[in-house]
């Protein structure tokens, strides 16, 4: 009877079936991680965006986040810390017409990455970020990271973090991204339609995901399974597109504002300004 059972589940096709590496499954996630339910929205977002797979590369630092490109069946690289997005632009530029993506967490691309994520914003390199931001450097015991919010409880903040947090989708906008949203891991619909918008635009876009992380941000600040994370985020959403970025930094027990906050249409990018150039120098080298 066991053996009809398992003959008739693995008759079966997974939907994921052919996206990712079954010989790396199964994975390393916690119970109530979100990153399961957010790596098959980002591999649905792929699909409904209409890429071809064989044209994707998935791009990502070290962290708990950063280990979704090893599950996903893309080209992928699994980089040295915080260098995903140099990596992931110079793919890009070398191969136009492939889609790079990056995914990585909150700690990997603001902390040690943050310098690269600025500068790739100003270039406007041709790139998307994903950051699924759980407000703590998780992988490494919980400790206080770039968007622990004030009063957060962490290992390395037992009375409560003191310091002031990133506003990523702020961050992104003043440094030149030319799309910029935020959805929490409970918006599953909404985050696969702005994540195909994302993957759809020319330049520099970025999509926060608020993710729930109950083993090490969790039960240092009372929410210690990651259903209670999703309630406490269906309880304190607040669905605001185009707000203003500078108004949705994220404080202990306020509202957590989610949206498509910038969509900007003809900025050149990078590879743009690198093309141009290439084709001016070859005209003048061919007039001499």
């Amino acid at each position: 009877m066991v053996e009809e059972k398992i003959e008739l589940i693995e008759s079966h096709e997974h939907p994921l079936d052919g996206y990712l590496r079954k010989g790396r499954i199964p994975h390393i996630f916690c119970p109530g991680c979100s990153l399961g339910s957010i790596t098959t929205v980002i591999v649905d977002a792929i699909l409904a965006a209409g890429l071809d797979p064989k044209k994707v590369a998935v791009v990502s630092g070290i962290g708990c986040t950063g280990r979704i490109s090893g599950y996903l069946n893309f080209d992928s690289f699994h980089t040295t810390h915080g260098r995903a997005i140099p990596f992931a632009i110079g793919l890009g530029i070398t191969d136009p017409e492939r889609k790079v993506i990056v995914i990585s967490g909150d700690g990997d691309l603001f902390a040690i990455g943050g310098n690269h994520f600025i500068h790739a914003a100003r270039r406007n390199a041709d790139i998307t970020v994903i950051c699924v931001n759980n407000f703590n450097y998780g992988m490494t015991g919980g400790q206080v990271g770039p968007t622990s919010y004030i009063g957060q409880f962490q290992t390395t903040a037992p009375y409560g973090a003191v310091e002031e947090p990133f506003n990523l989708p702020d961050l992104a906008t003043s440094c030149g991204a030319v799309y910029v949203a935020r959805w929490t891991a409970l918006d599953v619909r909404r985050m696969k339609d702005s994540l195909v918008e994302a993957l759809s635009k020319k330049g520099f876009s970025f999509v926060e995901v608020l993710g729930s992380c109950p083993t090490t941000y969790g039960r240092r600040n009372q929410l210690a399974e990651g259903k209670m994370i999703l309630e406490f985020y269906k309880d304190h959403t607040e669905l605001q597109h185009g707000a203003d970025t500078r108004e949705v930094g994220i404080e202990k027990d306020g509202p957590l504002i989610v949206g498509k906050f910038v969509d900007i249409e003809g900025r050149p990018t990078l590879t743009d300004h690198l093309l141009d150039l290439q084709k001016r120098g070859r005209a003048s080298v061919s007039k001499e």
